[in-house]
């Protein structure tokens, strides 16, 4: 039975966590993100959380721009490397063997293994708790079309999606998960 607590609880969990890349004058830094969301489709604009605390935030705010990488289950290491390692000490793409091309908008890092990767330019950034909230517009799309359906869906023939559980823990939505159609009509 649900019940009322003191304690913060976060349950936000599992999910998708976004490989977060930045490039500013001579340095790269890649992160992992799990608080990211599409904010607008028209104009697209996209919003991650960044603790500022971290070896990448103040790359982010002096670029005014960086990328968000989505790469396949095979690659979740790349994402428990990248949330546990600082760039600060650590060469993330070259411990992990992480290969990328420089954005042609922004200059950040485009992961040559991501399936969908978004160049984005800031467009403002506003304090949350022990958080700063990134919003961007999306300047140029990356998609790996043969991990995608026609209908725009993932081909999960060809794709795994890696969910973040929690405590170092992955699950994936593959072709062995179950996957059920609801159809509600509009009243």
């Amino acid at each position: 039975m649900i019940e009322a607590t003191n304690k913060t609880v976060m349950h936000s969990y599992p999910g998708m966590v976004a490989l977060i890349t930045v490039s500013h004058q001579d340095q790269i830094n890649i992160m992992a993100a799990g608080w990211h969301t599409y904010i607008s489709y028209e104009p697209p604009i996209y919003g991650v959380a960044i603790g500022r605390e971290r070896h990448t935030y103040q790359l982010m705010k002096d670029a005014g721009s960086f990328a968000v990488n989505f790469v396949p289950f095979e690659k979740a290491e790349w994402i428990q490397q990248a949330g546990v390692y600082s760039g600060a000490n650590v060469d993330k793409y070259q411990s992990a063997d992480i290969g990328f091309i420089k954005g042609s908008a922004t200059n950040s890092p485009i992961l040559k293994d991501a399936y969908v990767a978004y160049e984005c330019e800031t467009i403002d950034i506003n304090t949350y708790g022990d958080h700063d909230w990134f919003a961007a517009k999306i300047i140029l799309f990356y998609r790996d079309h043969d991990k995608f359906l026609e209908n725009g869906l993932p081909n999960f023939e060809e794709l795994a999606i890696p969910l973040y559980i929690g405590r170092s823990l992955y699950t994936k939505v593959d072709k062995d998960s179950k996957i059920i159609s609801l159809k509600i009509e509009e009243h």
